[in-house]
């Protein structure tokens, strides 16, 4: 079996025994980006340095130097994550040549773990999408149907996992982010709680509901990694203080006694009966395995699309004011006087997406709608934090759809951001609450195309859902994430 078709951990003990090198491991990721990447799409930026990192870690397993369980498992990084010396655009004209001088938070780990930068991964522009369609510089395709979308915003993080360009990825989560992406591309994505991982330079979009997070090919990947980048950062005032511990360590996959809670609003109307079949025998599965299902109620999910769009659009009309032509990025070329430079700038810069969300956050927070709108978004948000902890009181996990409907086709939804926003329903709810939650692969659609089950924990309940989840995973025998027709490298049909 060739090495990308293994998972992290896997591959982390192949490397700790010496049974490959971290070389051998990132040369066949990278001759499988030549061969496949100008199918999938995945990547902006690629670090040619790749191979002389992966140097330095055998060189330094050969010294014996105590190493990372991680050190050499190549990884990709969103491309809204600042990265020092590595271009970061958040796959947009304005920031397209920003090369930024310093790394964010979450990168140190990474690096002192010694973990092979492969390079940044494409997304919608200012992570504003749900398809990667809306990127400055082309649209990522899904490895499963190259005619289909891989998700978004982190479309470009799940889809390298699923063609074997990367072994490990970062991506953000702003209202699925990861874990819709993760779900129509048939890989394992973790939102971890808000507050867990510092946010402190990454490229905010909406930062009362943005965290970072991560993509693999497990749930013992997921656990890894995020015991490598989780913690209190004095940079953030986000970032919540208290002891953390390794999620890998104390994984255990037994389901027996677990009290799983089936919320009625996530299998309504809107959500194909496909994905609710398939979620269903999921949970039917860990009941027959010891877990107990109770369906439960969270009734103001119905509202919770209209709250994340008015607080995501706000919050990012405010964010996105920095991008003006003045200090980095781009700048239109010609100009009368400050405004109009300022004008020309954001309208020449800014992608279609990105201005319709800025002008709708501005509307809501003008006179006159900040009480009508905002305010009101802002009070569903309390409430809707509230019916999950009054849930969790007799439940220990919360299961729903993913997404609601395997991948559509490339250009289906674009002419229609409403029904682009829907593809968000099952997850921004998690968001709006700031918890933790894990989407895995259960099944397959009619057309062959990947389908998600999430798992929901409470409040930094991280080693909840992903023990329910490897218990899942364990029962259903593992995942297999690549298609056939990638892994040989070849052009899906």
């Amino acid at each position: 079996m060739k090495l990308i078709n293994k998972n992290a951990a896997e591959l982390s003990e192949m490397l700790q025994a010496k049974q490959c090198s971290a070389v051998e491991l990132t040369q066949e990721v990278l001759t499988q980006m030549d061969a496949v990447e100008s199918q999938v799409g995945a990547y902006v930026t690629r670090c040619e340095d790749a191979l002389e990192q992966a140097k330095q870690v055998d060189n330094a397993r050969v010294a014996g130097e105590k190493l990372h369980p991680l050190a050499g498992i190549p990884i990709g990084i969103k491309d809204n994550i600042s990265t020092r010396g590595i271009r970061t655009s958040c796959s947009s004209r304005i920031l397209e040549n920003y090369v930024p001088p310093f790394d964010a938070t979450v990168m140190k780990p990474i690096r002192d773990a010694k973990m092979v930068i492969l390079g940044k991964m494409n997304m919608d522009e200012f992570a504003m999408g749900s398809s990667t369609e809306t990127s400055y510089f082309h649209p990522t395709h899904n490895p499963h149907n190259l005619d289909c979308v891989p998700g978004g915003s982190s479309g470009g993080s799940a889809a390298a996992i699923a063609a074997g360009e990367a072994i490990l990825t970062l991506g953000s989560d702003t209202g699925g982010s990861i874990r819709q992406p993760a779900s129509l591309c048939g890989v394992v994505g973790l939102k971890p709680t808000y507050g867990s991982v510092s946010r402190y330079g990454l490229v905010a979009f909406a930062s009362s509901l943005d965290q970072i997070g991560l993509l693999g090919k497990s749930v013992k990947d997921a656990a890894m990694l995020q015991s490598l980048i989780q913690g209190h950062d004095k940079m953030d005032a986000t970032s919540s203080y208290r002891t953390y511990t390794n999620l890998y360590e104390n994984l255990n996959g037994d389901v027996k006694g677990l009290r799983i809670g089936v919320p009625k609003e996530y299998f309504g109307a809107g959500v194909d009966a496909q994905v609710k079949d398939a979620v269903w025998k999921g949970i039917r599965l860990l009941e027959q395995n010891g877990a107990s299902v109770k369906e439960i109620s969270l009734p103001s999910t119905e509202y919770a699309i209209n709250t994340y769009y008015i607080i995501a659009s706000a919050e990012a009309s405010s964010n996105l004011a920095r991008f003006d032509g003045v200090r980095y990025g781009y700048r239109a070329q010609s100009y009368t006087d400050l405004t109009d430079m300022y004008e020309k700038t954001r309208s020449e810069g800014f992608g279609d997406e990105v201005k319709r969300r800025i002008m709708l956050g501005t509307f809501v927070l003008s006179s006159g709608f900040y009480d009508a709108y905002y305010k009101k978004a802002k009070l569903v948000q309390r409430r809707i934090g509230q019916e999950f902890t009054v849930a969790f009181q007799d439940c220990d996990v919360i299961v729903t759809p993913t997404a609601p409907s395997a991948a559509f086709r490339i250009g289906e939804n674009i002419g229609d951001p409403l029904k682009m926003y829907y593809s968000d329903v099952c997850t921004v709810t998690v968001n709006i609450a700031g918890l933790p939650a894990i989407s895995v692969p259960c099944g397959k659609s009619e057309m062959g195309l990947p389908l998600g089950m999430q798992f929901v924990g409470n409040a930094f309940a991280e080693q909840t859902i992903l023990n329910a989840a490897y218990g899942y995973e364990r029962l259903v025998g593992g995942f297999s994430v690549m298609p056939e027709s990638i892994c040989a490298g070849g052009k899906n049909a």
